[in-house]
């Protein structure tokens, strides 16, 4: 157990171990530009929270962020209201965040939003968790609870990670910001296990030896559930998490986690360059974003940008957030505007697939008491079944209760795409029933269902990036994109191949830790530098940016050949 004393563990990713929260908070703020380039137009494509990310600090900086969109406000930060109650949401995207994402909660902390712990299994805030595995169910608040085999699989875990990753020294210097250490230990660890699955890397640990465990570990998994869905992808997409405790501690935002790229969208900085007192995004936009993107080319030293309604706008630089894939379909994307090898990462670019189904019912009847058994009628779900995982969202005993019925991933959620909302309602309530036998929850449900599969959103095609083994090298392309189109090179030292710049890639399926809006927020902020430097601007002495300190924290360069 560290000292209570000790820092906590932050989403410092040793990868790149830029401390963007410090960055974020410096007094100093992120730039300055020259007086003569202040209200020049740049624009953001995409309005989901890298977007609003990036528009608002550009906003700051005295930039006129022109903001394009082909859906809603909040991209994956996506809650989505009951009619009958529009006060209690359906989280369809992002829905739990960990505390260790401290550049996401600098947004949250600026607009005054509330917090409160997410029901995860065993979390201290979820008063019951039910693990249904080979139709046996055991129930249990605390750890403790379990029989032992799901201890010696936790012990398992703890085991590996200690013996073949050194957690224990990767967190300590996530820790201290010992970045020295931090990334002498890493740059090893992608060497060796970059070709490693996550589930080879527990097939060859000694003390998961036995099947069973693996099993139960798929089942059950670490912190938020299982992970059995996420055994092809690669095991440093696995480290990346446990080093930085994203998988642990999270938190939900009251009112629903929309409310920060919309906050964004709608609040004035204290701070405003060039812009009179009270400029916000909406009030630059006339209250609505353009339309979304249709085809992007060079032009000159510019991008000249189509937008759907066919409008054809000219930029100094544009932010682009949304899935790479996009600009392999969705967007005509000039050839130029990325490298080759780029254009190969963005081909092989991997995108996990995710389901989720929400009701609302007349009242959290699930913390009633059974008299046969003195137990609450329902937990918090791990299944083997459709299901997977059901969350229970307890907003009081006088308010309705929130249900997502299921919450799955990959392989379990294209079970479910072929089905209408009220197909997928009929499949879970009657495997539902099968855990919890007598208990008539359709007759509790007032609103709903209402559902997303990410892979078949046209605008998205997945839920997240998530490496497959061997794809290191193409991810460590896309996130360094930022870096190496503000200096004009390919990442090798030669020239770019549109010669001109200005196109800057983030989102989270840039980052190193795709599916969490922190990753979101810090490509943004990279994104956010770049334009910056391109526009002639520079970052203060004594705060300097991830584009300035590129050379010293540079994710490590793999052999090619």
């Amino acid at each position: 157990m560290m000292p209570a004393s000790s820092p906590p563990v932050t989403m410092l990713v040793p990868d790149f171990p830029f401390a963007y929260d410090d960055w974020l908070r410096h007094p100093a703020g992120l730039g300055s530009l020259p007086p003569e380039v202040h209200g020049t137009e740049v624009a953001v494509v995409g309005a989901g929270m890298a977007g609003m990310t990036a528009a608002h600090e550009l906003l700051r900086l005295g930039l006129r962020p022109v903001v394009y969109e082909a859906g809603r406000i909040g991209g994956r930060m996506r809650s989505v209201p009951f009619p009958s109650d529009p006060s209690s949401v359906a989280e369809m995207g992002a829905m739990r965040f960990p505390v260790s994402a401290r550049a996401l909660f600098h947004y949250v902390d600026l607009l005054g939003l509330g917090t409160r712990p997410f029901p995860n299994p065993l979390a201290a805030g979820t008063p019951t968790t039910v693990i249904d595995l080979a139709g046996r169910r055991e129930w249990a608040r605390t750890a403790a609870d379990l029989p032992s085999v799901f201890h010696e699989v936790s012990t398992a875990w703890d085991k590996s990670l200690q013996e073949r990753a050194e957690l224990s020294v990767l967190r300590g210097a996530v820790q201290d910001r010992d970045t020295a250490t931090l990334k002498s230990v890493w740059n090893r660890l992608v060497g060796e296990y970059d070709d490693t699955s996550f589930h080879g890397f527990l097939a060859t640990s000694p003390a998961f030896r036995s099947f069973r465990y693996r099993e139960i570990f798929g089942q059950v998994g670490f912190g938020s559930g299982g992970w059995d869905t996420d055994f092809p992808n690669s095991m440093l997409e696995i480290l990346r998490v446990v080093v930085t405790d994203a998988d642990t501690d999270h938190l939900l935002i009251d009112g629903g986690s929309e409310r920060v790229p919309r906050g964004l969208w709608t609040r004035s900085p204290e701070d405003l360059v060039h812009w009179p007192a009270g400029t916000t995004l909406a009030s630059l936009h006339g209250g609505a974003p353009r339309p979304g993107v249709t085809a992007l080319r060079a032009h000159g030293p510019e991008i000249e940008l189509t937008d759907a309604s066919g409008a054809v706008h000219r930029h100094s630089a544009v932010v682009f957030t949304p899935h790479v894939w996009t600009l392999l379909n969705r967007v005509d994307c000039d050839p130029s505007l990325l490298s080759t090898d780029q254009w190969i990462a963005v081909e092989r670019t991997h995108y996990m697939g995710s389901s989720k189904l929400f009701v609302l019912t007349d009242r959290p009847f699930w913390r009633d008491i059974d008299p046969r058994t003195g137990r609450e009628t329902m937990g918090m779900t791990l299944t083997d079944r459709a299901a997977r995982g059901v969350y229970l969202f307890d907003q009081g005993p006088d308010r309705p209760g929130v249900m997502c019925l299921s919450y799955t991933w990959n392989d379990d959620s294209l079970k479910f795409a072929t089905l209408s909302e009220r197909e997928r309602l009929d499949v879970l309530l009657a495997r539902l029933a099968d855990i919890y036998p007598g208990v008539d929850i359709r007759s509790h449900i007032i609103d709903g269902p209402v559902g997303v599969t990410w892979e078949t959103e046209p605008h998205f095609m997945g839920a997240f990036r998530a490496g497959l083994p061997g794809q290191y090298r193409y991810q460590r392309r896309l996130f360094t994109q930022f870096a190496h189109e503000a200096r004009g090179t390919d990442g090798a030292g030669d020239a770019a191949g549109s010669g001109h710049g200005g196109l800057f890639l983030c989102g989270d399926g840039i980052s190193w830790t795709p599916g969490f809006a922190e990753g979101a927020v810090t490509t943004a902020l990279n994104a956010v530098w770049g334009v910056l430097h391109r526009l002639g601007g520079r970052t203060h002495p004594a705060n300097p940016g991830p584009g300035d300190l590129f050379d010293l924290l540079a994710p490590v360069v793999l052999p090619y050949d």
